[in-house]
């Protein structure tokens, strides 16, 4: 929060933050682009309880906790109710994206949603997206656009974001808001379940790239832990 209130009127490059779960450590370690797109950023916060339970095993300095953004939004929303601190949601569908801006309105009605679009679009309308969101200066950018066309994106475009303070990548954030995908019960979540509640609702997309990429995650991190 304070560090989107500082960058008001600087016009200095945005405070960038994304996450790493499973899938993305998969990824990293296969891609190596990838992988330097994802260091980029200021921040990584860890979005995988499995990572964090790991950690504490192999780690001198184990993950304090699960940094959701699911969950992250709505204490930072509370927060910026209060601050004065300006929201712009960028992804998902139309329907979706509108949606999400409706729920969190009615959520936070103090809160300050300076601007949203979807984040289908063709590549000659990027330039476009980028100078409104500029010129609209908001505090916290959430980007919806899923992993790795959100980190592509930031890459090409953060220079050019100068007035925005955060950028916070956000991958599907905006189908939970909006009411498209439920979150699993709490007592999954805390166990590091909700991996499993995801892959109970959508089987045929989740079972495998579960499997395959949490196997991996784990690896890197037994591996690469100090």
């Amino acid at each position: 929060m304070d560090t989107a209130l500082r960058a008001r009127g600087q016009k200095q490059r945005p405070f960038y933050s994304t996450s790493a779960n499973g899938q993305v450590i998969a990824l990293a370690r296969s891609d190596a682009a990838f992988r330097d797109l994802l260091l980029e950023a200021d921040q990584i916060h860890p979005d995988g309880m499995p990572m964090v339970l790991l950690s504490s095993l192999v780690s001198r300095v184990p993950l304090r906790e699960r940094v959701a953004t699911t969950d992250l939004i709505h204490d930072v929303a509370a927060l910026a109710e209060d601050a004065g601190v300006s929201f712009y949601f960028f992804g998902g569908t139309p329907e979706v994206n509108r949606a999400a801006v409706l729920q969190m309105t009615k959520a936070y009605p103090k809160l300050t949603i300076i601007g949203a679009r979807s984040g289908y679009f063709e590549p000659e309308q990027e330039a476009d997206i980028v100078e409104e969101i500029s010129s609209l200066r908001p505090d916290i950018l959430w980007i919806g656009l899923g992993v790795p066309l959100e980190q592509r994106f930031v890459s090409r475009n953060i220079d050019r974001l100068h007035g925005v303070g955060v950028i916070k990548t956000s991958g599907g954030l905006f189908d939970f808001l909006s009411g498209r995908n439920s979150r699993a019960p709490r007592w999954m979540q805390a166990a590091g379940l909700e991996w499993v509640y995801r892959t109970i609702l959508e089987p045929r997309r989740l079972l495998g790239r579960y499997l395959r990429t949490n196997a991996i995650a784990v690896w890197q991190i037994v591996m690469h832990s100090k």
